[in-house]
């Protein structure tokens, strides 16, 4: 189910317990009977996750394309109500803190008349949003979206966050180059980098936060010593902020 949804199965149910209390007042249930609320969310994720023809979800849960469509139709702006409250907004962004940025296209449909959302980067259409963590990797914030065919400077600027945070306490990719980030050396058009600028390049690589990250086991990662162990509802946050992107 997780490759499928993005979600555990005890995810999908804790996401069952938030519609079905935000639906109990309405005079209808938004999801089709013959699905019920369970394969309601299952079929709404799904489509979401991975933008797949209707048809052939219906295929897979043995209903018509017209059964799907009335699924992500009531299921999807159900799910927006009970997931925004978890979506760490600029708001919540510490100017004594340092964040990793970068920015993420999330795939949707391709209309003719809006071609505005054709990313040449990732060749194909979709909305651009910028993502932050702190230097330990949890989240922190995700942007409003923009339209596909914004570059990552343009889409972090139309938020504003550089202009009231310092821009050297956040680390992005070349794509940031210009607005006083911390970010890797770009090569000058028909030119080479200095040695020096070589050297710092490849010691980033191997280690980019500067704290022998970049030698260590993989199990040390997951679960590096000097993080605090997570409450049951510091974990429970961090799945449902995680899968908000994959929903937006």
């Amino acid at each position: 189910m997780y490759h499928t949804t993005g979600f555990t199965t005890d995810q999908i149910r804790d996401l069952c317990v938030l519609v079905r209390t935000e639906c109990q007042d309405l005079n209808m249930e938004p999801w089709p009977p013959v699905l019920g609320l369970y394969r309601a969310v299952v079929v709404a994720l799904t489509y979401m996750r991975r933008n797949r023809v209707q048809a052939e979800i219906a295929e897979a849960h043995g209903v018509s394309q017209s059964t799907i469509s009335r699924a992500v139709t009531g299921i999807t702006p159900v799910l927006d109500r009970v997931l925004t409250e978890f979506v760490p907004t600029a708001d919540d962004l510490s100017p004594t803190t340092q964040y990793i940025v970068d920015g993420t296209l999330l795939p949707c449909w391709s209309w003719r008349t809006h071609r505005c959302l054709y990313s040449g980067k990732h060749k194909t259409t979709g909305m651009s949003v910028q993502v932050a963590c702190t230097l330990d990797g949890a989240l922190a914030w995700i942007s409003d979206p923009v339209t596909g065919n914004h570059h990552d400077s343009y889409a972090i600027n139309d938020t504003e966050v550089l202009v009231t945070l310092n821009p050297g306490d956040w680390i992005g990719d070349k794509g940031y180059v210009g607005n006083g980030m911390i970010t890797p050396y770009k090569k000058p058009k028909g030119g080479e980098l200095a040695e020096w600028q070589k050297g710092i390049q490849q010691a980033g690589q191997q280690d980019p936060l500067g704290c022998g990250t970049g030698h260590r086991e993989p199990e040390d990662m997951v679960n590096p010593a000097h993080r605090l162990p997570q409450t049951a509802c510091d974990l429970h946050r961090n799945d449902l902020l995680r899968h908000r992107v994959a929903l937006l």
